[in-house]
């Protein structure tokens, strides 16, 4: 029981942690059960790794069981690659099990190391020291962390979404940095900053979820509608855009092919704009994209480069502008321009392509 009151008052505010992620897990509607179920087992291992390192400090600061530390040592550097892969499960659209590759290693030569020491072993002292490869488990959890960072930038569509990436990256660097400057009593507190970092992340995911459209991941009409309501007087240009021939796409090819249709096209807007430049899609093939602080000659490249990527496609689209140029318009006379101009672009391809 002693061990049990001890490793509560290390670790309740860990277990707090791990207990509001899980019940939040279970009460959302917004990810998928696959993505569900890694994070669960993500919140098994960290907690799973709690217990390994209390053991690990608790036989340390009594200098018994040196044979059973290095074992428990041994998970440690070996958990904290697979939890990072982990997190990358869970966060990518694609299927990534060679990430793990990398990890298996890493764990494989962590074992090893408990008969050679390679990585780390126990002096006479009880004492933990590195071996010849003791930094390799830094270097494992560093590159982890480079590759977690670049993938989430590289999917995210808008500048908001970094700021939660900053905050998991840094919160993963002090556990790269902190050992090394604090000494092995940064350990204790690891587990704890993984949960937090994590479950911070995953609520700002949520947060971050309910602004953008299901289909397209462009934000969606509440975030048009909240940017309308707080910015305003930093939009300086609006772009209407709405698809030509969706409804003949969905009548003759169904609506998984229209679907298609909205998401090609999104892709198309989200490659061309700058961070400056908010798309949104406010209806079912309808966008709008809100320019901040944008010149003129910024807006039309803008408009070029829209009509330049959807070219490309097997769609098309009709597009209206309005630039505040005489600062003279409010955003809702902007935005009556715009549209204006685009069903009288939407008129003139009909007027060509009649079918």
């Amino acid at each position: 029981m002693d061990i049990l009151k001890e490793y509560i008052l290390q670790n309740w505010i860990l277990v707090l942690v791990l207990m509001a992620f899980a019940i939040m897990l279970f009460i959302t509607v917004f990810l998928n059960k696959k993505t569900k179920t890694r994070l669960f087992i993500l919140i098994g291992v960290i907690f799973l790794l709690s217990i390994s390192v209390f053991f690990e400090f608790y036989y340390f600061d009594r200098n018994r069981y040196p044979n059973l530390r290095l074992v428990l040592v041994a998970i440690r550097y070996s958990t904290v690659p697979f939890i990072i892969a982990l997190i990358l499960l869970a966060v990518v659209k694609q299927k990534l099990w060679y990430i793990l590759v990398p990890a298996i290693a890493s764990a494989t030569i962590n074992f090893i190391s408990i008969f050679t020491g390679i990585v780390f072993s126990i002096d006479s002292d009880g004492n933990l020291i590195r071996g010849i490869f003791g930094y390799l488990p830094y270097i494992v959890i560093g590159g982890y962390c480079i590759v977690l960072v670049y993938v989430l930038v590289k999917q995210s569509r808008q500048l908001i979404d970094i700021i939660p990436i900053v905050f998991l990256a840094f919160s993963f660097l002090t556990g790269l940095i902190f050992p090394l400057v604090i000494g092995r009593d940064y350990s204790k507190i690891f587990c704890s900053t993984i949960a937090v970092a994590v479950f911070v992340y995953y609520v700002f995911l949520i947060l971050q979820l309910t602004k953008k459209d299901a289909l397209t991941g462009l934000l969606n009409r509440q975030a048009y509608y909240s940017e309308m309501r707080n910015n305003y007087k930093d939009i300086t240009s609006v772009v209407s855009i709405d698809m030509n021939g969706l409804k003949r796409i969905n009548d003759t090819l169904g609506h998984q092919a229209g679907d298609e249709a909205i998401i090609t096209v999104s892709d198309c807007f989200m490659k061309v704009t700058k961070a400056k430049q908010l798309v949104y899609r406010i209806g079912g093939d309808e966008f709008i994209i809100l320019c901040k602080r944008t010149t003129e000659e910024e807006l039309m490249s803008l408009v070029s480069h829209i009509r330049k990527s959807v070219s490309e496609t097997n769609y098309s689209v009709s597009i209206g502008y309005c630039y505040n140029n005489l600062q003279d318009k409010n955003l809702e006379e902007m935005i009556k321009y715009s549209d204006l101009m685009m069903y009288k672009d939407k008129e003139e391809y009909y007027a060509k392509n009649p079918k």
